[in-house]
């Protein structure tokens, strides 16, 4: 009998490590990112910074999880591609974070479209979750924040910091130009609607968004196959207001 408590002690530590075993795998498996979309196009090299700060190279087809960073390099244009079919398009040199997102089809209570606009320009095209809860989309930009009523839009954010001939005729601040819809800009200066075919600037987050007569020098020119699939030409702009200038083409 002596000998039972020994062989007793060890069975009972080697379940209790087979049982921590399973709870790490269980947890792991019950915080491991999930899938939110995929780059659709992809014309440069395009990192993605995890949120446990781990680094990646994407390639066309790769996922984007909640909490990726996105840094498009120099003449990169990447077009993210959501599970609710809206889709992102960054321009070079753009930090880019997806804070939170969440759809499912069959629970419009859980939606979620939190972005943050860290450094460059993108491209907007609402998709279904903007479509049924427009309120639940959020761009956070280091000058205000920009909502959705149905919308295409672009959105550029020019740091005071960087050299005039880097970014050719815009002022530092926030651009915004709507193609389609709607959109609402908010900062602690104030909130300001933009119409399609409307351009806007906000300077910093405590002057109020304005509405500018004319495109004050706003590009966006990603290759043309970004665009294919994107349903027509541009439209509700007014009479050349866009053209030239932001070549891209609208839902």
């Amino acid at each position: 009998m002596k000998n039972l408590r020994p062989k007793r002690t060890a069975i009972e530590a080697l379940a209790r490590t087979l049982l921590c075993a399973v709870l790490l795998l269980a947890g792991g498996a019950a915080w491991a990112g999930q899938a939110v979309g995929v780059v659709e196009h992809l014309s440069g090299p395009l990192m993605d910074r995890k949120a446990d700060g781990t680094v990646k190279v994407l390639a066309a087809k790769s996922e984007v999880e909640s909490g990726d960073t996105l840094v498009a390099e120099k003449n990169t244009y990447a077009q993210i591609r959501f599970i609710d079919n809206s889709e992102i398009t960054l321009r070079p040199g753009t930090t880019f974070k997806i804070d939170n997102f969440a759809y499912d089809t069959d629970k419009p209570d859980g939606d979620s479209a939190v972005f943050s606009l860290v450094k460059g320009g993108l491209r907007s095209i609402t998709g279904l979750l903007g479509k049924r809860n427009k309120e639940k989309f959020q761009l956070k930009t280091p000058a205000a924040t920009i909502g959705i009523r149905g919308t295409t839009f672009i959105a550029q954010w020019v740091e005071p910091a960087l050299p005039a001939a880097r970014v050719p005729d815009l002022t530092p601040g926030l651009h915004v130009a709507v193609l389609d819809g709607l959109i609402v800009v908010t900062n602690p200066g104030g909130a300001q609607h933009f119409a399609a075919g409307q351009f806007g600037f906000v300077p910093n987050m405590t002057a109020p968004p304005v509405v500018l007569p004319q495109n004050p020098g706003l590009k966006f020119t990603p290759p043309p196959a970004f665009n294919i699939g994107a349903g027509g030409p541009l439209a509700s702009q007014g009479p050349g207001a866009l053209q030239n200038t932001v070549d891209c083409i609208v839902r």
